[in-house]
């Protein structure tokens, strides 16, 4: 009996010493800690957990909005990260040369258990890597030879396979992941390692499977804030793994890209069977991307190259990258444009691309991939449309091995600081009516043009700048070209008023303003002209 009395008050000192461990840890958290100065909500200083509550809930993105309109350019969001909405954060964070870092956010975004370019923390490490394939990349390539022949093919595709749906109604988010999926796998693997999706590969057509499942959120928040539970529970097998598939997956297998990595890895070994007979000049010639790195993988190998793996990984990385972030664009660019309130917009696109001459059109009536480039109103309706919806619109995590001042505080080493596209570009001092599509700001003499393109970041800056940009932007003039040089469209009978929504990581991106959400689904007519 004594030995439990005496147990009683160590328990209970134990418990006390909790508490105030954790009470002196809140206090220097919220009030001492060099973070301290930078104004925020006290919570989100308190925890780290807060700020992952609300992308839980995928509300990171808007709620960092209205923190940044309540609290100013700089918002603590943790008890050691810091939110940013400046141009002078823009410029000391993501600028070229910046001693700035990826963080282990992007671990969730390796392939093949390899880093590749998207995920490499240091800058040197990505340079290197992103050296090997800049060329194939280059806006040259992209508009003229065998990828803007590649490209003007598939807008082809996509028309017939428009003309081919009943009625001209097309449920248009996952046919436009149809033609981003088959741009990229030839772009990047060459005409024998392309997929088929556009002209009826039902095999092919699986591939987006998992990425419409919804779950895919769920895992993403795992792996960005429990990576080790995802470890643990997705390596059990037998009865553990049985338990564990039934009760703790955030989602089911197959999960996100499973298909398209598995793919992936079959062309890149099929590639490397074809390669070993060819001469290094053969390969030299051929445009795809994995012909570059097989080049390197030859002609490097002795000193430490790239190996197999690694080649695979980057290809991956590369056709992942591909697929989502240009469908999800032209989803929300033809939604847009259908809306009975911007049919002005449409009339001028419409009007932009009949003025392209039948010398600037292919064998099949297609615009070339070089005229669609000079269309200035298209262009314009594509950064407008992205300025509202880029397909990462939530933070863009970056750490700093050294202390830095950013707007005017001092940032400790090790710190997480991120800018968001989606608040950047909604500040209401430089875009009027932030939230209102209206393309014509982009070519109004009124406006101030210089000023919204310092704030326009839809493709990122610096070293780190989206290397697929080019591609992306041939890939969507040379689409909307060709479907609006033969179409107007409308939504589809009780579409009007429904908002498209696409997964971004733990988040879904859709228009507020609209009475209901549709997530993976927009439906659209495709009116033949003069025929309405």
């Amino acid at each position: 009996m004594s030995h439990l009395i005496m147990a009683i008050p160590v328990a209970l000192l134990a418990a006390v010493a909790g508490v105030a461990i954790l009470a002196v840890q809140a206090i220097y958290n919220v009030y001492i800690s060099p973070f301290a100065c930078i104004p925020g909500p006290k919570m989100y200083a308190l925890t780290s957990w807060r700020l992952a509550y609300d992308d839980w809930c995928g509300a990171r993105t808007r709620n960092l909005y209205k923190l940044h309109k309540k609290y100013g350019p700089a918002v603590r969001v943790g008890p050691k990260e810091v939110s940013f909405s400046s141009l002078a954060a823009l410029r000391t964070i993501y600028g070229a040369g910046t001693g700035f870092e990826r963080t282990s956010f992007y671990r969730m975004f390796e392939v093949y258990g390899r880093k590749n370019m998207f995920t490499f923390g240091p800058g040197r490490d990505h340079a290197a890597r992103k050296k090997m394939v800049a060329n194939a990349y280059a806006k040259s390539s992209m508009l003229r030879g065998d990828i803007a022949t590649l490209i003007e093919d598939k807008a082809r595709q996509y028309v017939e396979l428009i003309e081919a749906s009943e009625n001209r109604t097309s449920e248009i988010f996952a046919s436009l992941h149809y033609f981003s999926l088959d741009s990229i796998t030839q772009f990047l693997y060459g005409k024998s390692g392309a997929t088929a999706c556009l002209t009826g590969s039902h095999i092919d057509c699986a591939l987006i499977n998992d990425i419409v499942d919804k779950a895919r959120r769920r895992l993403s928040w795992f792996s960005v804030h429990m990576p080790d539970y995802i470890s643990a529970v997705y390596a059990q097998t037998g009865l553990l793994g049985a338990l564990a598939e039934r009760f703790l997956y955030p989602m089911q297998k197959p999960t996100t890209y499973t298909g398209i990595r598995d793919y992936a890895m079959r062309t890149c070994e099929n590639f490397a069977v074809e390669a070993a007979s060819k001469t290094i000049s053969e390969i030299e010639r051929e445009p795809s991307v994995i012909a570059k790195l097989w080049k390197h993988h030859i002609t490097q190998k002795k000193e430490g190259g790239l190996d197999n793996a690694d080649i695979a990984a980057e290809c991956a990385d590369h056709l992942l990258a591909g697929i989502d972030t240009t469908s999800d664009t032209l989803m929300f660019v033809i939604w847009l444009l259908s809306r009975p309130e911007n049919r002005k917009y449409q009339d001028k696109i419409i009007a932009e691309v009949k003025t392209i001459g039948a010398e600037d059109l292919n064998e099949y009536g297609i615009p070339r991939a070089d005229a669609c480039d000079k269309l200035e109103y298209v262009a314009a309706v594509i950064k407008e449309t992205l300025r509202l919806f880029p397909p990462l619109p939530g933070s863009e995590p970056r750490l700093s091995r050294s202390t830095t001042t950013i707007d005017g505080y001092v940032v400790p080493a090790n710190t997480t600081v991120s800018i968001s596209p989606f608040v950047l570009q909604r500040n209401p001092e430089v875009f009027k009516d932030p939230f209102k599509f209206n393309p014509d700001r982009w070519v109004n003499p009124e406006e101030n043009i210089v000023e919204m393109n310092r704030w326009y970041w839809a493709f990122s800056s610096g070293g780190r700048m989206c290397i697929g940009m080019h591609l992306a932007m041939a890939e969507m003039t040379t689409l909307l070209a060709s479907v609006y040089r033969k179409y107007s469209t409308v939504p589809a009978d009780g579409f009007d008023k429904i908002s498209p929504g696409i997964t971004s990581r733990y988040e879904i991106l859709y228009d507020d303003s609209c009475e209901a959400m549709r997530e993976h689904e927009c439906r659209i007519q495709f009116q033949l002209q003069g025929s309405a």
